[in-house]
């Protein structure tokens, strides 16, 4: 099994997996950018924040707003840098 493969359980009891495609900060937080592993055309990333608690890392859904803007602007600022920005065409 790949390193940056993970199985995420969601409310329903369901067990997905997930890629990490890209872990970034922003405002001194870290997060994580996941793909669907099964769905082969999903065009919408999820993005959780990675916390910490006594058992390790865990990751939490982003409920606000806000946070998921200033998240979306830091991986697009770094597309660009990279030159992986294919929005725009």
């Amino acid at each position: 099994m790949q390193e940056n493969i993970i199985n995420l359980i969601d409310e329903n009891g369901i067990e997905s997996q997930f890629e990490i495609i890209l872990t970034l900060e922003a405002e001194g937080k870290e997060y994580a950018i996941l793909m669907p592993v099964d769905e082969e055309e999903a065009e919408e990333a999820l993005v959780f924040r990675i916390d910490k608690d006594e058992q390790g890392e865990i990751l939490v859904p982003l409920e606000d707003d806000k946070e998921y803007e200033i998240v979306v602007d830091v991986y697009n600022t770094l597309m660009e840098e990279e030159g992986l920005n294919f929005d725009e065409e």
